[in-house]
């Protein structure tokens, strides 16, 4: 028996959408303690997969790591695998699921069989790693990561198979502090884009980008970014990263119906008010909404986004968790983690 678990990450946006600048994509993310996904594997004759959820699991799920087993065993050379998913993240909520999901039970899978994970050199045969590379990259090492993205020459119309691809080189990395903790404002709203529809609004959103938007956001993680997490500066930081939100939200608008989709705006500028939040924007293509905030205000900045959903109109859930400054724990034999501090507040 094998055990990968790994928590969620936020992802802040891109550096460059626009087909005029040398590079393409180049992302910003965090990852999470929480919440988190856990996958359990070990060696079978063939594959075989059982989701143990709460009332988020469905049958997207059950399918969704079917594959990624069947592709992780055909990687290894291996059968197939019994797979069990213990806990998982929303689908296509702007956490991460797909991409924690394929890493996890490829890092299952392959420990099952004493085979080392891969995971950066794998993941593009499970189709995860293509635009951003924060997902694998936090999934390895935790933390604040700036990703290189790719060449623009390389930028094609249409989705490339899965594995025709690497993975975004890491180009920075910084350890995120002890007190720093990020509100999760998850309102009741629909799944954010996926599968062929994030392809196509990504297309579209590529032909069209302005160049200039690119090149304030290039000032905006050199000057304030980057320095904001090296000294610590949780309210630089949390400006920031809201400010590169929002200048990619220009770049979505006509595809998402403005700079945050409904009802992610609404929950934005009312936790914009609050002083127990540094900055808030929407992960992914939502609906998640994050705020920056720091353990002394944590408390508040959970009301502030209880305060958020209200003025919004919308149900949801609120929670205050820890960066994760490490990257996914995958244990052999029984899956027993070792301690850990506790991922909320």
């Amino acid at each position: 028996m094998a055990r990968a678990s790994v928590g969620a990450r936020l992802h802040f946006g891109f550096c460059n959408l626009s087909l005029s600048h040398e590079r393409l994509y180049g992302a910003l993310g965090v990852g999470l303690a929480a919440p988190r996904v856990v996958v359990d594997a070990e060696p079978a004759p063939d594959v075989s997969v059982t989701v143990d959820l709460d009332d988020r699991a469905d049958s997207g799920v059950r399918d969704d790591v079917r594959g990624y087993a069947a592709a992780a065993a055909d990687l290894l050379d291996a059968d197939g695998a019994r797979v069990a998913v213990r806990e998982s993240l929303p689908r296509h909520a702007g956490l991460g699921s797909g991409t924690r999901l394929a890493a996890a039970t490829l890092a299952a899978v392959a420990t099952a069989h004493g085979e080392p994970p891969r995971v950066r050199e794998r993941a593009p045969a499970l189709g995860r790693g293509g635009r951003s590379g924060v997902g694998v990259a936090t999934f390895e090492d935790g933390g604040f990561v700036l990703d290189a993205g790719h060449p623009t020459a390389r930028f094609t119309t249409d989705r490339p198979a899965d594995g025709e691809w690497t993975v975004p080189p890491v180009a920075a990395r910084h350890a995120v502090p002890d007190d720093w903790r990020f509100l999760l404002v998850e309102p009741e709203a629909a799944a954010g884009r996926n599968g062929t529809v994030e392809d196509d609004s990504m297309r579209a959103a590529v032909e069209r980008a302005e160049p200039g938007i690119a090149d304030r956001i290039g000032g905006i993680v050199s000057r304030r970014v980057l320095p904001a997490v090296a000294t610590g500066n949780a309210e630089r930081f949390g400006a920031s990263v809201a400010e590169i939100g929002r200048l990619n939200g220009a770049w979505y608008a006509d595809e998402q119906g403005g700079v945050y989709r409904p009802p992610v705006g609404e929950v934005v500028a009312s936790l914009s008010g609050a002083s127990s939040v540094f900055g808030a924007g929407q992960s992914s293509w939502g609906p998640t909404v994050y705020g920056v905030t720091d353990a002394a205000r944590a408390d508040a900045a959970a009301a502030a986004g209880e305060r958020a959903l209200d003025a919004a109109g919308v149900g949801g859930d609120v929670s205050v968790v820890r960066a994760a400054d490490e990257g996914a724990r995958v244990t052999a034999g029984g899956g027993t983690e070792p301690p850990s501090v506790d991922p909320e507040r």
